[in-house]
């Protein structure tokens, strides 16, 4: 469980971190670097899921070999499937991390949507679905380990 107090906001209370697989932890199908160690300390504090439709077919074993768990989406309408995945999980309680228009959804959805701006670019879709904007997944990664990080750009 993580939980901040951000100001004029409220109790910022996660349960779940959902990753996309592709163009946000992964590219052309390899983990990007930081990404193992970062989630490695975030998996004692938040039940952690890959998603992704797999088309590079690296899925189950970067998930094994993270240790968390993963969700394989079916080809056709991943956006719908990546919002109902987090409305599963109770949307409330997850945090989302995406780049890709298929990702607008689910940053939307998310109680923090936070969208990175990685190798592949950003969907500018995502960038009014997110809650914030980051220049790559290890920012994004860092906000979770360094919560306090949140409270200035996220308090109004």
């Amino acid at each position: 469980m993580f939980e901040i107090n951000i100001p004029s906001r409220g109790l910022l209370r996660l349960q779940y971190l959902v990753l996309d697989l592709n163009g946000t932890i992964a590219l052309d199908g390899e983990l990007l670097p930081g990404v193992s160690r970062r989630l490695e300390k975030l998996t004692t504090l938040l039940e952690t899921w890959l998603v992704s439709a797999d088309t590079q077919g690296t899925l189950s074993d970067l998930a094994a070999s993270l240790k968390v768990r993963s969700k394989r989406l079916d080809s056709g309408d991943e956006a719908a499937q990546k919002r109902a995945f987090i409305e599963e999980l109770g949307a409330e309680g997850v945090a989302a991390v995406g780049n890709g228009a298929n990702d607008a959804a689910m940053l939307g959805r998310a109680r923090l949507g936070i969208a990175v701006m990685g190798h592949e670019g950003l969907a500018a879709e995502c960038l009014t679905a997110a809650d914030l904007i980051v220049p790559s997944i290890e920012s994004a990664l860092d906000l979770l380990l360094f919560p306090r990080r949140l409270l200035a750009t996220l308090r109004k």
